[in-house]
């Protein structure tokens, strides 16, 4: 199935960029109502908040119910500096704890591929700076060729962000995002030059999942959500078992949950695959946040 081409301007002014979710003001608003799955939440000065596929960068304000927390800020940060010089946004002011941008030279040009708009309204895009040569609105096929001069490949290249797949990734297009990961994993570049995700994380504080260690963002929001909850990393796994979290492992082409690959000895979590060796669902019908809401209800059960 082609991908459809919207062009349109990047804008960060009043907003809270990271590196993996940028807002987008598309020249069509029109071309937003082919997309499928869910309609598009455009806001009222005409922007939208775009996925952008197959990538996840460190947590710069994640909010859970003990407050604000971020992953190890100086690399988050360098992603979301490295989305802001690929769209060509410059003169960036931001607030005094670097978590909204006061004000940009922004508006500039650029192009989404887009197919499907995912359940918090945010077209799922490959994204793209300045003009692209098929008309707004070209029905695109995406090859192999057509990724490198996205920012999906690019991010993940230079080890801003970890590889994170969904279901409805072409296989081709995985496979060189894949290889991409694995050379700046090789390189120890960005997120690699502090990632535990295999190593194992000590979860017994917050300290080493916010301030030293990184791990893939999926499972660091799913960590925190239970940390301060529960106010102990004592019973995660059970409660991810409970959550039963659809994933396909590409290693042995098995569908199970996301439990079957996480390891807890004591406080250290780990994955015992790697990112880019696991398919995770949308879970369209599963609303945002219910991994918090469950840990709440089976916390007030125990209390």
């Amino acid at each position: 199935m082609p991908f459809t081409l919207i062009r349109g301007q990047f804008h960060v002014a009043g907003y809270s960029p990271d590196g993996d979710s940028i807002r987008f003001k598309p020249d069509n608003l029109e071309l937003l109502e082919r997309l499928e799955n869910f309609p598009a939440r455009v806001n009222g000065r005409g922007h939208v908040q775009l996925r952008i596929e197959a990538i996840d960068t460190l947590e710069t304000h994640y909010s859970t119910s003990g407050g604000t927390l971020h992953q190890p800020l100086d690399v988050a940060l360098q992603a979301a500096e490295a989305l802001l010089a690929f769209a060509g946004i410059t003169d960036v002011v931001w607030n005094s704890n670097r978590t909204n941008i006061v004000s940009a030279n922004d508006g500039t040009p650029g192009y989404i591929l887009s197919r499907a708009v995912e359940k918090c309204g945010r077209p799922i895009a490959f994204v793209y700076a300045g003009a692209p040569d098929e008309e707004d609105g070209a029905e695109i096929i995406l090859d192999v060729g057509g990724l490198a001069g996205s920012y999906n490949r690019l991010a993940l290249a230079d080890g801003h962000a970890y590889p994170t797949f969904y279901n409805g990734l072409f296989h081709d297009l995985r496979d060189d995002l894949t290889l991409a990961a694995r050379v700046a994993r090789q390189a120890n570049k960005g997120v690699y030059s502090v990632d535990a995700t295999q190593t194992g994380v000590d979860a017994s504080s917050l300290a080493d999942l916010t301030e030293r260690s990184a791990v893939l963002p999926k499972l660091f929001r799913r960590l925190v959500d239970y940390i301060t909850e529960t106010g102990t990393v004592e019973g995660f796994k059970d409660a991810m078992e409970l959550s039963r979290e659809p994933v396909f492992a590409l290693r042995n082409q098995n569908f199970t949950h996301f439990d079957s690959f996480i390891d807890q000895q004591s406080s250290t979590v780990l994955l015992t695959l790697l990112p880019e060796e696991l398919v995770f669902d949308e879970m369209p019908e599963r609303p945002v946040g219910a991994f918090a809401e469950l840990v709440a209800e089976e916390n007030e059960l125990v209390v």
